[in-house]
């Protein structure tokens, strides 16, 4: 169950720094980070969310859905 959580709130924290990647980019301040920053934080949460997906998958952790046919 905790794994679950992890990966919900791994997820969210993704959407969080894709829309915060989205305001910096409409309001083009001088004075903030770049745009870059965030979209590169999201790229490098979703790699670690699909390992982590993977290995909870690999150790039991998560059980996958039968297939429905």
């Amino acid at each position: 169950m905790w794994i679950k959580l992890l990966l919900i709130a791994l997820l969210l924290f993704i959407v969080f720094n894709l829309f915060r990647a989205l305001y910096l980019m409409l309001k083009n301040d001088e004075n903030q980070p770049s745009m870059s920053t965030f979209l590169g934080r999201r790229v490098m949460w979703s790699a670690v969310v699909l390992i982590a997906v993977i290995l909870a998958l690999q150790f039991g952790l998560i059980t996958p859905h039968n297939r429905p046919y």
